[in-house]
């Protein structure tokens, strides 16, 4: 599934899939049992017969919800003469919940019901459905420890001291050439047969073949990625500039850029050229403002089908 593929980014999603999943099947289980309940009224009548009269606001910090979300559960269960509002008989100032006798009745014919209920999800779920159970115990615990939010800043806090650093290419980071490079290809073009060849074997055919290729981490993030190609003795192209769509504006495409440009200079080449697309008017302005001159034709012998620009390196 999509959402899965996003980890934690998705969580709340995902839960709330979950949720509306086993809400679902249990409202089913109800309906076909004759239950007079909805799987969504159960936190609040069931902690009512449990626990007694009690506020909306005892409620909602008892069941996890808020507020607002309990008062409107209520007004509905008051409308199907499950519950009723009262005076508190301590505080006349304030009113609570209570369970009418038709609550009550409802709750006390549905033992068999919820056992059905437990034994099916153990049934379905499996060994699974009991770790999911103390997962969600454990995140709960953990977040009343650790409130959500104050760890999400206390994070970006530390991620916006952090800055981009370039990297040469080593064996772990292989698979990132690969991915970075085909994201933005299969999202703006398409892969074409020499991408797959250098996605392959990018040591065999960029850095044993005299070049280099280079990575940008973000906070050890690898967010970003170019190769630099010797195409002959002194000749060499820029090409392979990936960057994560999703960390843009930190600078990584033009760090990287400067690094090729500078491994250019000091392997003493004598041309250093680039072809490129003129969709990309993001990238070309980075290589123009590199020193990267445009030329009236595209390169003879292109080896890339996508390609209609084509730029020498001018720069100082």
């Amino acid at each position: 599934m999509y959402l899965s593929s996003l980890r934690e980014l998705a969580l709340g999603s995902r839960l709330k899939a979950l949720s509306d999943q086993f809400y679902q099947a249990v409202d089913e289980v109800y309906k076909a049992c004759g239950a007079g309940i909805e799987s969504r009224w159960f936190p609040v009548l069931r902690y009512l017969r449990d626990v007694g009269p009690t506020t909306v606001t005892d409620m909602a910090l008892a069941i996890g919800q808020t507020h607002s979300a309990v008062s409107q559960l209520a007004d509905r269960l008051v409308d199907a003469g499950m519950v009723v509002r009262q005076r508190d008989p301590h505080d006349g100032r304030r009113s609570v919940l209570a369970l009418t006798d038709a609550g009550e009745r409802a709750l006390g014919a549905l033992g068999p019901v919820w056992l059905a209920i437990r034994r099916g999800m153990a049934e379905s779920l499996g060994p699974r459905g009991l770790a999911l159970l103390e997962a969600i115990d454990g995140c709960e615990q953990a977040l009343a420890e650790r409130p959500l939010v104050a760890a999400i800043l206390a994070q970006r806090a530390t991620l916006s001291r952090a800055a981009i650093e370039v990297v040469p290419f080593e064996p772990g980071l292989r698979e990132h050439f690969r991915r970075l490079n085909q994201q933005w290809l299969e999202r703006y073009f398409r892969v074409e047969d020499v991408d797959r060849a250098l996605f392959a074997d990018p040591e065999g055919m960029i850095v044993d073949a005299g070049g280099a290729i280079f990575f940008a981490l973000y906070a050890g993030e690898v967010v970003g990625t170019c190769a630099l190609l010797r195409e002959s003795e002194g000749t060499y192209e820029l090409s392979k500039m990936g960057v994560d769509e999703n960390y843009r504006g930190l600078g990584a495409g033009r760090k990287l850029l400067d690094e090729a440009v500078a491994e250019y200079r000091r392997r003493g080449g004598r041309e250093l050229f680039l072809e490129s697309n003129s969709r990309l008017d993001r990238a070309l302005g980075m290589y123009e403002r590199a020193g990267f001159v445009r030329q009236a034709s595209v390169r003879p012998g292109s080896h890339y089908e996508r390609a209609d620009v084509y730029m020498v390196y001018q720069g100082s």
